[in-house]
């Protein structure tokens, strides 16, 4: 396969694709009527959530267009595969340069590319796999522009279809994973209706930082950008830094006990082939990443018992459920892949959103939407106390 550019592409995304769908696991099973009531009541609870969203926390869109812009999609788990496909492809797109240009001045580079390209295919896939079973919703802030949608396979279809693109990008989309949310409502014993408005109010809480916060998407995407552009495409030096990582953690890697930065543990494969330019940048990414996931909670929690009549019990559930994790192959892939540090940002960006808020109100709390100078810093957002001082009054 090859890019837009026409040059060779890192991973062979229609492989990566095919892997996917071929490897994931079948959802729940419901018959067509019920299918069509979740996707049809996931819809309502989207746009109820919108309202609840923005009265809470006094956010609102920049503009009705922009918002309108950035779709709805309920998706099965191959839709949530295609989805992020089109959003890998347009964020690597520095490194897929970077590679072309180095691979002019290799003779072997079309024989070897290939071979990379398609073995990467395949290791892409069977981790979209994996994680296509796990994410409830999520908000594609790097999603292809438009059209995002196929044709559907049948005018019956029930769910939509995103594009692989590889148009440019575009302003974002929200996905609801359709099975998932099913199949943890009835692990969770909980009522459906109420635990997806709980759901939607999560995700859409992202939907709306997005859309009412004009500069959030390119800022985020000009730190991804410049932490791809540090990234080292030379397989040697990446390798000893892998050997000098695993060095650093006395041997504890085949444990998943091995210490990250400041003593805390590691997030995974990403971290250890890190350079250190990478690592400033990742720090302030995980500081913005915990304040949107935590705010997301702080807000679905704060509108839950208003229109959510069983949420302490969703609540509850979902906590034990978060603390639980899975079986022992289950810990061992979310550990490499960085998944607990994804649930520390929940953790970590709740505190610091309750505690400024206890402060200061959530208008004060809002103030943190100004401008990239008022996001919190790794530090603040464990000290929201600092952040109030520097920002909050």
């Amino acid at each position: 396969m090859t890019s837009a550019s026409g040059g060779a592409d890192m991973v062979d995304w229609n492989l990566a694709v095919a892997t996917a769908i071929r490897l994931v696991r079948p959802g729940p099973e419901v018959s067509r009527a019920e299918a069509a009531a979740v996707v049809a009541e996931l819809r309502r609870h989207a746009l109820e959530a919108e309202e609840h969203v923005r009265e809470f926390t006094g956010m609102r869109s920049s503009s009705l267009a922009e918002a309108a812009a950035t779709p709805v999609l309920i998706v099965d788990r191959p839709g949530w595969v295609r989805a992020n496909v089109a959003g890998f492809r347009t964020v690597v797109q520095p490194l897929v340069e970077k590679l072309q240009a180095r691979r002019a001045n290799s003779a072997t580079a079309g024989v070897l590319g290939t071979v990379g390209e398609k073995a990467t295919g395949i290791e892409v896939g069977a981790l979209l796999a994996f994680l296509s079973t796990k994410v409830l919703g999520q908000y594609e802030t790097f999603a292809p522009a438009e059209p995002s949608l196929e044709a559907p396979d049948s005018p019956a279809a029930l769910f939509d279809k995103p594009r692989l693109g590889p148009e440019g990008p575009g302003p974002g989309r929200l996905l609801l994973v359709a099975p998932n949310i099913v199949h943890v409502e009835r692990e969770l014993d909980v009522d459906p209706a109420d635990f997806r408005l709980w759901v939607c109010l999560h995700e859409e809480t992202h939907r709306t930082q997005f859309t009412a916060v004009p500069w959030l998407r390119d800022h985020i995407q000009s730190e991804v950008q410049s932490f791809l552009a540090e990234t080292d495409v030379d397989p040697g030096a990446l390798l000893d830094r892998l050997r000098d990582a695993v060095g650093s953690l006395g041997g504890s890697l085949p444990g998943l006990g091995g210490r990250g930065e400041s003593g805390q543990p590691a997030t995974g494969l990403l971290e250890i082939v890190q350079s250190p330019a990478q690592r400033e940048i990742l720090g302030r990414l995980t500081a913005v990443m915990s304040l949107l996931e935590g705010h997301a909670d702080v807000v679905m929690d704060g509108v839950g018992p208003a229109v959510v009549p069983s949420v302490a019990e969703i609540r509850e559930k979902f906590q034990q459920r978060r603390d639980r994790g899975a079986n022992r192959l289950d810990l061992v892939l979310r550990r490499l892949l960085g998944m607990d540090a994804k649930l520390r940002q929940y953790q970590d960006g709740a505190v610091f959103v309750r505690g400024v808020v206890e402060r200061v109100g959530m208008e004060g709390f809002n103030r943190v939407w100004t401008s990239p100078n008022t996001l919190p810093t790794k530090e603040e957002i464990h000290d929201p106390a600092a952040w109030v001082a520097r920002v909050g009054r």
